[in-house]
């Protein structure tokens, strides 16, 4: 037999093996139900609406609103991870946009006060929130829903006192708009390029600092987290505090954009971001997911939600498929995750 044939023969086996081994270990990925559902809902969306929605204009639609909900799933998916939820961003994102046009907008304060405050607002409604969890033990989701009532009440009534309306309009600097509220090619949200730097900031904070593994440890097992030295009280204040302070930037980057805000506006992110998270692979039980699979869900739901209007499709069904997808990506996530589970078994035996 050839020696040539038979080294050939080996390598191409090789090369085989490797595929498939390769190909194995990203199937048990915690994103590999979220790649697979974002390649079919983008098929599905490329044959039914056409053209239209492969151009800049069909783009720019979803992209625009996975920036603004990806913000915020961030945050949402670290504390999810950490075993936590907060639904108080529905009311920080309006609480944040309001203080920057009442007063920079009504008041006429310069912008980077109004700007500041905004964030600050977020900043503050997060360290509350951490606190009365770590201090009552009351689950976060009760203590978050408080919060939301208690932040939407105060916003109304503070905004009707100051400024006399529920809406205060606000007209930008060239600068501040340059920054936070312009539209690139006057279709795509500069919010895009900061939901990208939010993206890099939280993969190095969750994948790659030390930190990763602490909000890991706190999803899985909080008591065994604090006796392992793990400033379990710390870390979860620190993780409202973010998740608030990312609220109120899609605040204060909205009413730049639109030149206004409103006291009902921001409602739809409560459930949208929990949606994007779980989506991209995040367990509902806490102590697993990634960064990668929680963009992978955002750019999901918004294609969702935004490709149905290229189609001939009724809008209303975009609810039906977005309450489907939600339900196959958890049946999906725990099948992911058991094999994941099994393969690791495998190779420790």
């Amino acid at each position: 037999m050839d020696t040539k044939n038979i080294t050939h023969t080996s390598a191409v086996s090789s090369d085989t093996q490797n595929t498939s081994t390769a190909l194995g270990k990203l199937i048990r990925r915690p994103e590999a139900g979220s790649l697979l559902g974002l390649l079919a809902v983008f098929v599905f969306f490329a044959l039914a609406a056409g053209e239209i929605f492969l151009m800049p204009a069909g783009y720019s639609s979803w992209l625009n609103i996975a920036a603004e909900i990806g913000i915020i799933a961030l945050p949402v998916g670290l504390l999810m991870i950490a075993g936590e939820l907060d639904i108080s961003v529905g009311a920080i994102i309006p609480a944040s946009s309001l203080t920057v046009a009442i007063i920079s907008g009504h008041y006429g304060a310069p912008e980077y006060i109004g700007i500041a405050a905004g964030l600050g607002v977020g900043l503050l409604i997060g360290f509350i929130n951490g606190v009365l969890v770590n201090r009552t033990g009351v689950p976060s989701l009760i203590i978050t829903i408080a919060t939301m009532f208690g932040v939407m009440g105060l916003t109304l009534g503070l905004t009707v006192w100051l400024v006399g309306s529920t809406g205060v309009a606000i007209v930008p600097s060239e600068t501040t708009t340059y920054l936070l509220g312009q539209f690139i090619g006057g279709m795509f949200q500069i919010t895009i390029f900061w939901w990208i730097a939010f993206v890099v900031a939280i993969f190095y904070l969750l994948h790659i600092s030390p930190y990763g593994n602490w909000i890991y440890a706190l999803g899985g097992d909080r008591i065994s987290a604090r006796n392992a030295g793990i400033p379990t009280a710390g870390l979860t204040t620190s993780l409202f505090m973010l998740s608030g302070f990312c609220s109120a930037f899609v605040g204060v980057s909205q009413v730049l954009v639109y030149q206004s805000a409103q006291v009902l506006g921001g409602q739809a992110f409560i459930f949208n971001s929990i949606m994007c998270v779980v989506i991209g692979g995040v367990l509902l039980t806490g102590g697993a997911g990634s960064v990668i699979g929680i963009v992978l869900g955002t750019i999901t739901f918004a294609m969702v939600n935004q490709g149905i209007y290229f189609t001939d499709i009724d809008p209303n069904m975009g609810s039906i498929i977005i309450g489907a997808l939600l339900l196959i990506a958890v049946m999906a996530n725990d099948k992911f995750r058991q094999l994941a589970l099994s393969y690791s078994n495998k190779k420790k035996k």
